[in-house]
Protein backbone atom coordinates (compact mmCIF):
# COMPACT_ATOMS: atom_id res chain seq x y z
CA UNK A 1 0.00 0.00 0.00
CA UNK A 2 1.42 3.22 -1.12
CA UNK A 3 -0.04 5.18 1.32
CA UNK A 4 -3.58 4.49 4.05
CA UNK A 5 -6.51 2.60 3.94
CA UNK A 6 -9.33 5.06 4.25
CA UNK A 7 -11.61 4.82 7.50
CA UNK A 8 -14.74 3.28 8.15
CA UNK A 9 -16.51 6.53 7.94
CA UNK A 10 -14.33 7.86 4.41
CA UNK A 11 -15.38 4.66 2.76
CA UNK A 12 -18.72 4.64 3.67
CA UNK A 13 -19.18 8.33 2.40
CA UNK A 14 -17.11 6.68 -0.86
CA UNK A 15 -19.85 3.64 -1.48
CA UNK A 16 -20.89 4.91 -4.59
CA UNK A 17 -17.63 4.79 -5.88
CA UNK A 18 -16.26 1.91 -4.21
CA UNK A 19 -19.25 -0.12 -6.11
CA UNK A 20 -17.87 1.53 -9.08
CA UNK A 21 -14.22 0.11 -8.61
CA UNK A 22 -15.63 -3.09 -7.84
CA UNK A 23 -17.98 -3.12 -10.77
CA UNK A 24 -15.16 -2.12 -13.12
CA UNK A 25 -13.29 -4.92 -12.00
CA UNK A 26 -16.71 -7.13 -12.70
CA UNK A 27 -17.50 -7.85 -9.13
CA UNK A 28 -21.34 -7.49 -8.49
CA UNK A 29 -22.73 -6.77 -5.17
CA UNK A 30 -22.77 -10.62 -5.02
CA UNK A 31 -19.17 -11.74 -5.45
CA UNK A 32 -18.17 -8.82 -3.29
CA UNK A 33 -20.57 -10.41 -0.21
CA UNK A 34 -19.08 -13.53 -1.13
CA UNK A 35 -15.77 -12.23 -0.91
CA UNK A 36 -15.99 -10.57 2.05
CA UNK A 37 -17.11 -13.90 3.80
CA UNK A 38 -14.80 -16.31 2.50
CA UNK A 39 -11.33 -14.41 1.30
CA UNK A 40 -10.78 -11.46 3.78
CA UNK A 41 -6.86 -11.63 2.30
CA UNK A 42 -9.16 -10.12 -0.64
CA UNK A 43 -11.39 -7.99 0.55
CA UNK A 44 -7.97 -6.30 2.50
CA UNK A 45 -6.64 -5.93 -1.02
CA UNK A 46 -9.45 -4.44 -2.74
CA UNK A 47 -9.70 -1.98 -0.12
CA UNK A 48 -5.85 -1.08 0.39
CA UNK A 49 -5.98 -0.31 -3.87
CA UNK A 50 -9.33 1.61 -3.97
CA UNK A 51 -7.93 4.20 -0.74
CA UNK A 52 -4.57 4.67 -2.86
CA UNK A 53 -6.45 5.30 -6.02
CA UNK A 54 -8.85 7.66 -3.87
CA UNK A 55 -5.67 8.90 -2.37
CA UNK A 56 -4.03 9.41 -5.57
CA UNK A 57 -6.52 11.60 -7.03
CA UNK A 58 -6.64 13.69 -3.75
CA UNK A 59 -3.12 14.36 -4.02
CA UNK A 60 -2.96 14.86 -7.65
CA UNK A 61 -5.13 17.63 -7.25
CA UNK A 62 -3.67 18.99 -4.25
CA UNK A 63 -2.45 22.58 -4.72
CA UNK A 64 -2.52 24.36 -0.94
CA UNK A 65 -2.08 23.18 2.56
CA UNK A 66 -2.16 24.66 5.82
CA UNK A 67 -1.36 23.97 8.85
CA UNK A 68 -1.95 25.54 12.41
CA UNK A 69 -0.54 24.97 15.74
CA UNK A 70 -0.63 27.39 18.80
CA UNK A 71 2.13 30.02 17.69
CA UNK A 72 2.68 28.60 14.15
CA UNK A 73 0.86 28.81 10.39
CA UNK A 74 2.46 26.68 7.52
CA UNK A 75 1.12 27.66 4.70
CA UNK A 76 1.88 25.49 1.34
CA UNK A 77 1.19 25.82 -2.29
CA UNK A 78 1.88 22.55 -4.01
CA UNK A 79 3.68 23.49 -7.73
CA UNK A 80 4.52 20.82 -9.94
CA UNK A 81 8.08 20.12 -9.49
CA UNK A 82 8.43 22.19 -6.26
CA UNK A 83 6.40 23.12 -3.08
CA UNK A 84 6.52 26.73 -1.48
CA UNK A 85 5.81 27.60 1.83
CA UNK A 86 5.06 30.47 4.07
CA UNK A 87 5.93 30.13 8.13
CA UNK A 88 4.41 32.96 10.04
CA UNK A 89 5.40 32.31 14.18
CA UNK A 90 4.27 34.82 17.00
CA UNK A 91 6.76 35.82 19.09
CA UNK A 92 4.17 36.46 21.84
CA UNK A 93 3.25 33.29 23.39
CA UNK A 94 0.01 34.12 24.78
CA UNK A 95 -1.03 34.07 21.30
CA UNK A 96 -3.12 31.25 19.98
CA UNK A 97 -3.69 30.86 16.49
CA UNK A 98 -6.06 28.22 16.77
CA UNK A 99 -8.58 30.44 17.82
CA UNK A 100 -10.55 33.21 16.62
CA UNK A 101 -8.54 36.00 18.82
CA UNK A 102 -5.05 34.66 17.78
CA UNK A 103 -6.21 35.14 13.99
CA UNK A 104 -7.60 38.20 14.65
CA UNK A 105 -4.21 39.15 16.42
CA UNK A 106 -2.36 38.00 13.32
CA UNK A 107 -4.08 40.11 11.03
CA UNK A 108 -3.54 43.40 13.66
CA UNK A 109 0.29 42.33 13.66
CA UNK A 110 1.39 40.84 10.68
CA UNK A 111 4.28 43.19 9.85
CA UNK A 112 5.17 44.08 13.58
CA UNK A 113 8.57 42.39 15.06
CA UNK A 114 6.18 40.18 17.00
CA UNK A 115 5.39 38.02 13.75
CA UNK A 116 8.25 36.44 12.03
CA UNK A 117 7.77 35.14 8.60
CA UNK A 118 9.62 32.94 6.32
CA UNK A 119 9.44 32.27 2.84
CA UNK A 120 10.82 29.15 1.64
CA UNK A 121 10.75 27.15 -1.37
CA UNK A 122 12.07 23.26 -2.15
CA UNK A 123 12.07 20.70 -4.57
CA UNK A 124 10.26 17.72 -3.69
CA UNK A 125 12.14 14.99 -2.10
CA UNK A 126 11.52 11.95 -4.68
CA UNK A 127 7.37 11.82 -4.93
CA UNK A 128 5.08 14.90 -5.25
CA UNK A 129 1.76 12.93 -3.97
CA UNK A 130 4.02 11.64 -1.44
CA UNK A 131 5.92 14.38 -0.35
CA UNK A 132 2.28 15.97 0.14
CA UNK A 133 0.83 12.72 1.80
CA UNK A 134 3.84 13.29 4.34
CA UNK A 135 2.87 16.99 5.44
CA UNK A 136 -0.91 15.07 5.28
CA UNK A 137 -0.28 13.17 7.87
CA UNK A 138 2.09 15.60 10.00
CA UNK A 139 -1.57 17.57 10.36
CA UNK A 140 -1.63 19.43 7.16
CA UNK A 141 -4.82 19.94 5.99
CA UNK A 142 -6.19 20.41 2.23
CA UNK A 143 -7.09 24.10 1.53
CA UNK A 144 -8.56 26.69 -1.10
CA UNK A 145 -5.09 28.64 -0.35
CA UNK A 146 -7.10 31.79 0.39
CA UNK A 147 -4.77 32.59 3.00
CA UNK A 148 -1.95 31.48 1.12
CA UNK A 149 -3.38 33.55 -1.23
CA UNK A 150 -3.74 36.64 0.82
CA UNK A 151 -0.87 36.60 3.05
CA UNK A 152 1.19 35.83 -0.65
CA UNK A 153 -0.11 39.07 -2.47
CA UNK A 154 0.75 41.39 0.70
CA UNK A 155 4.14 40.29 1.05
CA UNK A 156 4.81 40.53 -2.90
CA UNK A 157 3.60 44.05 -2.81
Amino acid sequence: MKYKRLTKEQLEALHQEFANFLASQSIDKKEWDEIKTNKPEVTEQELDVFSDLIWEGVLTNAQFLEHFSKNHIFLFHCQKEFIQSMVIKSLVTEVDFMTKNGLQWLSDNLFTETVEMHVGKKQYDGDRNTAIFNLITEGAILSDGQLYIQINTIVQS
